[in-house]
């Protein structure tokens, strides 16, 4: 069975780097033997076309797992065709000193999760075959600390394979001060984690305009887009300034707010300031800068803000919003 997975594989990496059009699934399953003898020719039984499907999605994502760049292509009448792109696949001859391959190895003991952990292996045996020096050990100890960058969110993998392969996707995206999520149209550029949360930053074409989205507040699948990029991708993505600034640490005033003892943590971190009020409350000075209004509507009714007056209102407008759905 593995060898014939193999083969399957490998033939359809072969058509796909063979071709200069797009291929449709049908041309891609009547030219592949292996879909053949499985599947029969395109366009049969309704059932033997949904094992198909099945099958090619397992093939497609499995080549480019091993690292081949995979186009989706949709044509002006609308058919998804694919396609491997020789200049898209070739890379230079790499050469590693003994500090960036560990540096590299390093890096590869970051990823926690099984799936990326495989990932990481298979990385790793590259390097060796690239250049590796056989007395690094990527795997040793570095120190007392090791860094780990924990992944929950289900949405992580497909937006890190698309910011790879530079597809566009469509999820459904609640925002903090929104009741109900809507679906955004984006073209991915990065991932980045930024104080234990991962952001996704890229071109909203919806909106027209650069976002970065929150990874946690994405519902549901991500589902990928054909076509291409409208929009020129920065040479730097920024992603850790724009969450910063949209965050409030880009400050240069402060505000006094209320907040219920025993709530709020991170505001209270953050404080310059904290004073006891009695009644259950205390009395904050926190940074003010864009975005702070957004940050404190999360903590609901455990938060009063008492000045500057436009911060109020900016948070009064947010929770009507919510309320009203």
């Amino acid at each position: 069975m593995a060898i014939a997975k193999a083969e399957r594989l490998m033939n359809l990496a072969l058509c796909l780097l063979g071709t200069r059009r797009p291929l449709s699934k049908r041309e891609l399953r009547d030219s592949i033997e292996a879909y053949v003898e499985a599947f029969g020719p395109g366009s049969g039984a309704s059932g033997s076309d949904d094992s198909f499907n099945r099958m090619f999605e397992r093939d497609k994502d499995d080549l480019r797992e091993l690292g081949l760049v995979i186009e989706t292509v949709e044509s002006l009448d609308g058919e998804i065709g694919y396609l491997a792109r020789r200049d898209s696949n070739r890379l230079p001859p790499i050469t590693l000193d003994a500090e960036e391959a560990a540096a590299l190895g390093l890096a590869a003991k970051v990823w926690q999760q099984a799936r990326l952990a495989g990932a990481a292996s298979g990385a790793l045996q590259k390097l060796r075959a690239a250049g590796l020096p056989e007395d690094v050990d990527p795997y040793g100890s570095h120190g007392a600390l090791e860094p780990r960058i924990p992944v929950h969110e289900a949405a992580f993998e497909p937006l890190m394979l698309a910011c790879r392969d530079r597809r566009p996707v469509a999820f459904d995206y609640r925002k903090a001060t929104a009741a109900h999520p809507e679906q955004r149209h984006v073209e991915p550029w990065a991932l980045e984690c930024w104080r234990g949360h991962w952001y996704l930053a890229g071109w909203d074409r919806d909106r027209g305009a650069e976002r970065v989205f929150r990874l946690s507040r994405i519902t549901g699948k991500v589902r990928s887009r054909g076509g291409r990029y409208t929009a020129p991708v920065p040479d730097v993505v920024t992603v850790r300034e724009t969450v910063a600034s949209w965050a409030g640490e880009v400050a240069d005033r402060s505000a006094r707010i209320r907040l219920r003892a025993g709530a709020g943590y991170p505001l209270r971190a953050k404080a310059t300031s904290v004073r006891e009020l009695g009644d259950g409350w205390d009395e904050l000075e926190v940074p003010y800068g864009h975005g702070l209004d957004a940050w404190l509507v999360e903590f609901g009714p455990d938060v009063v803000v008492l000045e500057p007056a436009e911060l109020r209102g900016d948070v009064v407008d947010r929770l009507r919003a919510v309320a009203k759905g």
